[in-house]
């Protein structure tokens, strides 16, 4: 009993380890995690407005069906219902890079790929973005997008896209994937040969410049009549 109380804790050890190192190992150990399939239809992939101009990404998923983890508003934004109860059990929330992450030809991605909104005038974009060498294609994306510090903007997939959980010899891990059947290099490439789409030109938006106190101002005159 002892003996097979140690070797599941172990083996479980060795999982959680082999699950924090994934973005640095080399390749072939990243292909050493499987991945499965998941109900889409149980996951909201959300975008929450940070500041004046960031977002973050978070992904929601529903364990039980009640009570709802997320609700639609009237404005098409998301309302994060969990807020309001106890949700263990009952949702599941991925907030940062030890939740999610890339998964492309049956492989994690290496660490140098990583996520990002991008916000442009035709709405928000999440992207897996090449930080050494630049380039990225589009993961999921927004087109109606409202700042509001209280709600959420839903992200849709992109064609090719899908949800999938990470597993480590038949073990069931909690980490999502974003996953394509594609090698990156190939989505990238891909995205490259598009004709030219405006929707991908990502723009900061920059506050307003200051008005400087002190000098001529203009004024509208108007003429005296009697």
């Amino acid at each position: 009993m002892g003996r097979t109380y140690f070797r599941k804790a172990a083996l479980s050890a060795a999982a959680v380890g082999l699950a924090a190192m994934a973005g640095s190992l080399p390749g072939w150990a990243r292909a050493l995690f499987d991945s499965s399939p998941l109900q889409e239809e149980r996951f909201a992939i959300l975008a929450q407005a940070v500041g004046r101009d960031r977002w973050k990404l978070l992904v929601l998923e529903q364990i039980k069906a009640r009570p709802l983890c997320w609700e639609e508003r009237q404005d098409g934004l998301m309302n994060p219902a969990l807020n309001n109860f106890d949700f263990t059990g009952i949702c599941s929330r991925y907030l940062d890079s030890n939740g999610y992450s890339l998964r492309t030809s049956g492989k994690d991605v290496d660490k140098r790929y990583r996520l990002r909104l991008k916000q442009s005038r035709n709405g928000l974009a999440l992207q897996a973005m090449d930080s050494v060498h630049g380039g990225g294609t589009t993961v999921a994306r927004a087109s109606k997008v409202r700042r509001d510090k209280n709600a959420f903007v839903k992200l849709t997939l992109e064609p090719g896209w899908s949800l999938e959980r990470r597993s480590y010899k038949g073990r069931t891990l909690s980490h999502v994937y974003f996953s394509n059947t594609k090698p990156m290099n190939t989505l990238i490439a891909a995205n490259k040969a598009k004709p030219f789409d405006r929707s991908l030109t990502f723009t900061a938006s920059l506050p307003k410049p200051p008005s400087q106190p002190g000098g001529p101002v203009r004024l509208t005159v108007i003429p005296f009549r009697p």
